[in-house]
């Protein structure tokens, strides 16, 4: 299992094909062990070997002690290796306000239920991060598949795994919930 630790618009600019996005913040460990599993190595990209280094080490405190490896000088010898890469869009509050009512768009919300119980963008589908891959099949693959949470970091995680898994129309919204309040967008209760 691939799991770039880079930020979010880092990640949904290039990454490794079929990387999972965890980024090596405050909440990486408690991610990480909603996410991962301990039945498959981990092989780690980040910016630099001590963000490597950081990202081991929280990881071998959760329990996940199967990294085997990263990717030396993180993306740049990827791509100048000439390898393969993915990207996922980056949509703003206000591109997602002027596409919501698409019938080819699923918005989809994957912060916690008492999040939502406060509000969301209006039509939004719901589902809890740590649940998307086990629900994966109450999402239309031909559809484009927006996905914000609190602040656009559950929301990367969710389209690397919605990626992971072959949905190839996706996009995250960086600043999510936080920025579609600040934008004094239209609220679902």
């Amino acid at each position: 299992m691939v799991v770039d630790t880079r930020s979010i618009l880092a990640f949904g600019g290039g990454h490794v094909p079929g990387a999972l996005n965890i980024a090596l913040r405050e909440e990486f460990p408690t991610w990480a062990g909603w996410i991962l599993t301990d039945d498959r190595p981990i092989l780690l990209v980040g910016e630099t070997v001590d963000d490597v280094r950081r990202a081991t080490q929280h990881l071998f405190r959760i329990g996940l002690d199967r990294v085997e490896g990263y990717l030396h000088n993180g993306m740049t010898d990827w791509q100048n290796a000439g390898l393969p890469l993915e990207t996922v869009c980056e949509w703003a509050v206000g591109e997602l306000e002027s596409r919501r009512k698409d019938p080819n768009l699923i918005v989809l919300d994957v912060r916690g239920d008492d999040e939502v119980a406060k509000g969301r963008v209006p039509g939004a589908k719901h589902i809890f991060l740590p649940q998307l891959e086990q629900r994966l099949g109450e999402l239309d693959r031909a559809k484009t598949i927006a996905v914000y949470c609190g602040s656009g970091y559950r929301a990367s995680i969710g389209t690397s795994i919605l990626k992971r898994n072959g949905f190839e129309h996706v996009a995250n919204v960086p600043g999510s919930w936080q920025a579609w309040r600040a934008a004094d967008l239209p609220i679902e209760r």
